[in-house]
């Protein structure tokens, strides 16, 4: 008999999410999802952008400095792009609305286009001036909020099977 795995109180599971077949994407290719699949490059040059930040702290080139500020303009693009594909999934799937996981992956990926939109407008004709201390630090928020939010990301993915390839009706499975 399978048992559901001993997990923290503040991740909630049933017993159902591990035994169904899954929710597949509202927005998807021949049945693949597109938002774990776009959410890759906001999430790399988001924290490359820290990365960044940090080379130009230790080395004071402006290169880095200019690397960050085109980081952070692809990555709020890419960014855009990811968070349409996922609020559809968000607004269409009700399993996710019903799951902590969904509110907070949500809320987390909002904050960090905030961030970013903010850290973005500060380097604006000022690229080298904002990183110390206010761009690095933001960038350094950024990058851990990214991390928190892949978390919850894949406890709709592997916890709740949502955004999986498969045939199941999106209403019936909560």
């Amino acid at each position: 008999m399978v048992q559901t795995p001993n997990i923290p109180p503040i991740i909630e599971s049933e017993e159902s999410d591990y035994r169904d077949n899954g929710i597949v994407s509202t927005v998807a290719i021949a049945g693949h999802p597109l938002h774990p699949l776009i959410v890759t490059f906001p999430i790399a040059v988001l924290v490359l952008a820290a990365g960044t930040d940090f080379a130009y702290w230790l080395t004071q080139d402006a290169f880095w400095a200019r690397a960050s500020f085109w980081l952070l303009a692809v990555g709020l693009i890419s960014g855009v792009v990811a968070a349409i594909t996922g609020m559809m999934d968000f607004l269409k799937i009700e399993r996710v609305r019903k799951r902590t996981a969904g509110w907070a992956h949500m809320s987390l990926n909002v904050a960090v286009l905030l961030l970013s939109i903010a850290n973005f407008a500060l380097r604006w004709g000022n690229t080298t001036g904002a990183i110390l201390p206010t761009g690095i630090i933001i960038s350094t928020i950024v990058a851990a909020l990214l991390g928190l939010s892949g978390w919850y990301g894949a406890e709709l993915v592997y916890r709740h099977k949502i955004a999986v390839i498969g045939y199941t009706d999106r209403q019936s499975s909560t």
